[in-house]
């Protein structure tokens, strides 16, 4: 399968793996991302990265971290946003950019609150409190966007 999907546009294997995405479990998309190696389709096309890897934000945690409640909850977060980013794409780029950053931003605001709850360093925090700050006034101005008729 892999080897008929790298013949695919970027565009192509974004929509393929929305497509795939809408239904996984949580459970399903962690073995098959490490089963690619930690690599693989994440936001848009495989040959996003050197080496043919995209981004993957599903990284296992150090030995021992996984007992901790901030990792219990960074993961949670982590989860959450990438189910929440498997949107339906229409076609507009506008409108599906807004569209999938708002749960991306709201994934941000989920983790900074994570680190804000279990985070001890002072300028972590301020970093934390900027980032609620700044995506929340993002998911407003997108959710505004959306709001406004298509010029179709």
């Amino acid at each position: 399968m892999m080897g008929m999907m790298q013949d695919l546009t970027p565009e192509q294997m974004a929509q393929v793996y929305s497509a795939m995405r809408q239904r996984m479990t949580p459970e399903m998309h962690a073995q098959m991302m490490s089963r690619m190696g930690h690599g693989g389709m994440h936001h848009g096309a495989a040959r996003s990265q050197p080496g043919g890897g995209a981004h993957d934000h599903s990284a296992a945690p150090a030995p021992g971290a996984a007992a901790s409640p901030s990792t219990a909850a960074f993961q949670a977060a982590n989860q959450k946003m990438h189910r929440d980013m498997a949107i339906q794409f229409t076609g507009d780029a506008d409108r599906d950019f807004a569209a999938a950053m708002i749960p991306h931003h709201q994934g941000a605001i989920d983790m900074a609150r994570v680190q804000l709850q279990y985070g001890r360093d002072p300028e972590m925090r301020r970093t934390a409190e900027a980032v609620v700050r700044e995506q929340e006034r993002e998911i407003a101005e997108l959710r505004a966007f959306l709001q406004r008729p298509t010029n179709r």
